[in-house]
């Protein structure tokens, strides 16, 4: 059956979330992301979308061991080259990324002539400790991001976001201030707080702000130190689940159309019914 292509400068947009397995082997873990990257382009799809840590464990033991220059590394060589040669937007989940002996946990974005168009290092860092289930500390090997990032896809707009930069309203807030027509949150939540927190999470930050969501998570490997809830999903800007996965590695494909936001923003202006003169969210690195 032949698959019909969309276009970014229509209101639909055909895109591919890709919950891949993670390996310790990173060429490996690399060389799978560009065959399913391939796949969606098969699919019809004008954009990919891969997990946090798509090259390495979830293991702040290997975070430096793993981590490389962008856009100088190989998973950066081989994204720019597979979203040139597919003619697709890729946003490369995250790496750990190398700069100035600090590592950082970080998000690139190609467009379909291979050029690195947005880079997002994760503000808020994984820092958590719940008495007989998770402790994890990320900020003892990475540190974080200090900008919010945006990109152009065709005539929509994309805030950027990792995994729990997700939990912090007013991050998203400010990116719907911005115009932002989607949200996209490569994150690798535990099972411990996956079922209780994910789907409510992202569904949440779509209806606040009235815009689509898009979460991409990692395959769930049990043997893992760190073992990836999974469960990728899109949510429309209503706050409804339009695709999920569950724990297995899958591909979620959908058509994204972006008339449903521009309705909703119609039928419940909450845009402009903001109370600024009470109470407002604001840039402040941005401020004049």
């Amino acid at each position: 059956m032949k698959v019909k292509m969309t276009s970014p400068t229509s209101s639909v947009i055909r895109a591919a979330v890709l919950q891949l397995s993670v390996s310790t082997d990173k060429s490996i873990n690399i060389a799978i992301a560009v065959k399913r990257i391939q796949q969606a382009k098969s699919n019809g799809c004008t954009l990919a979308v891969l997990p946090e840590c798509f090259t390495t464990p979830y293991d702040n033991a290997l975070f430096k061991n793993y981590a490389e220059i962008i856009p100088g590394g190989e998973t950066c060589k081989a994204l720019s080259q597979a979203a040139k040669s597919n003619k697709m937007y890729i946003v490369g989940g995250s790496i750990p990324e190398l700069c100035d002996d600090k590592v950082y946990n970080t998000c690139t974005v190609w467009d379909p002539n291979g050029n690195l168009i947005a880079k997002h290092r994760k503000v808020h860092l994984f820092d958590v400790n719940i008495p007989g289930s998770t402790c994890f500390k990320e900020s003892n090997d990475m540190t974080p991001g200090n900008t919010l990032n945006t990109f152009q896809l065709g005539k929509l707009k994309v805030g950027l976001g990792i995994c729990h930069d997700m939990r912090f309203s007013e991050m998203a807030a400010l990116y719907q201030k911005q115009g932002c027509d989607l949200l996209i949150y490569p994150g690798a939540f535990c099972t411990e707080l996956g079922p209780p927190h994910w789907s409510l999470l992202i569904r949440f930050r779509a209806l606040e702000n009235q815009t689509f969501v898009i979460a991409a998570s990692p395959a769930r490997d049990t043997k893992s130190n760190y073992v990836a809830y999974g469960h990728s999903m899109i949510v429309d800007p209503w706050g409804k689940i339009v695709e999920e996965a569950d724990e297995k590695d899958m591909d979620l494909y959908v058509n994204l159309d972006f008339t449903i936001r521009e309705n909703i923003k119609r039928q419940i202006p909450t845009g402009n019914q903001r109370r600024t003169d009470i109470y407002d969210t604001i840039d402040v690195k941005n401020m004049k």
